[in-house]
C-alpha cells in the first residue's frame, strides 16, 4: 500500500506539535509497511514525514518539479525522486501511485492538493480514501466551513462524509482500511480522468 502525504515545507511556529506529528506520521506509516509518497522535499514538515519514514526503515516516493529540484530542497535519501516538468504532472503522479491521501497542517498548496483528490474521488475519477490529519485542531475552521457549504447545499451530504477526519495517524488507516466510496457519479469516467505521460 502507498499513501499520499500532502503538508507543508514550512515547520509552522515554534514549539508546535506540528513537526514532531509529521515525524510520528512517518514512522507509523513505515512500521505498517506502507510506502509514503510525498512531494519529495527536506524541509518543513515534508522533511520530517520522510525522515520518519526513512528513520523507520520505511520506502519513500518523492514526486517534484524540476525547478524545485534545482533549488536543491529535495530529499538526498529518499528511495526514489521523480523528477518531473511541473506541478500539474506532480498532482497527476501522486494520484496515480497512492492508494488514500492524508492532508497534514500546511497552506495553499496542502489545501489545494487535498481539495483536488477529494474532488476527483466525488466525481468518481478515483475510489480512493482522503482524510484530514487535525493536528492540535489545524483544521477546525476548515471544518466549519465545509459544514456551511453543506448546509448552503454546495457539498452534498454522502461527499462530506467520505473526507476522513482524525487526530490520530492509527484511526486514519483504520478508516482506509474501512472505506467505501459512493456511488459513481459519472458512468464513464475516462473523460474526466487526468493524463499522466509516461513518467513513472
Amino acid at each position: 500500500m502507498k499513501v499520499a502525504v500532502y503538508c507543508g515545507s514550512s515547520e509552522g511556529p515554534t514549539e508546535s506539535e506540528y513537526m514532531q506529528a509529521a515525524y510520528d506520521l512517518g514512522q507509523t506509516l513505515a512500521r505498517q509497511g506502507i510506502e509514503l509518497v510525498y512531494g519529495g522535499a527536506s524541509v518543513g514538515l515534508m522533511g520530517a514525514t520522510a525522515d520518519g519514514a526513512l528513520d523507520a526503515g520505511g520506502k519513500v516516493i518523492g514526486v517534484m518539479p524540476d525547478v524545485l529540484v534545482d533549488k536543491e530542497l529535495a530529499h538526498p535519501h529518499l528511495t526514489d525522486l521523480k523528477q518531473v516538468r511541473d506541478m500539474h504532472h506532480r498532482k497527476a503522479i501522486m494520484s496515480e501511485l497512492a492508494d488514500g491521501f492524508i492532508a497534514m497542517p500546511g497552506g495553499t498548496g496542502t489545501l489545494e492538493e487535498l481539495f483536488e483528490v477529494w474532488c476527483w474521488a466525488q466525481l468518481g475519477i478515483h475510489h480512493k480514501p482522503c482524510a484530514l490529519y487535525n493536528v492540535s485542531g489545524f483544521y477546525n475552521k476548515l471544518l466549519e466551513f465545509i459544514q456551511h457549504a453543506g448546509n448552503q447545499q454546495f457539498i452534498r451530504e454522502e461527499y462530506s462524509r467520505m473526507l476522513v477526519v482524525e487526530n490520530s495517524v492509527e484511526k486514519i488507516l483504520q478508516a482506509f482500511k474501512a472505506y467505501q466510496p459512493p456511488a459513481d457519479k459519472w458512468r464513464d469516467r475516462s473523460v474526466l480522468k487526468p493524463v499522466v505521460e509516461n513518467v513513472l
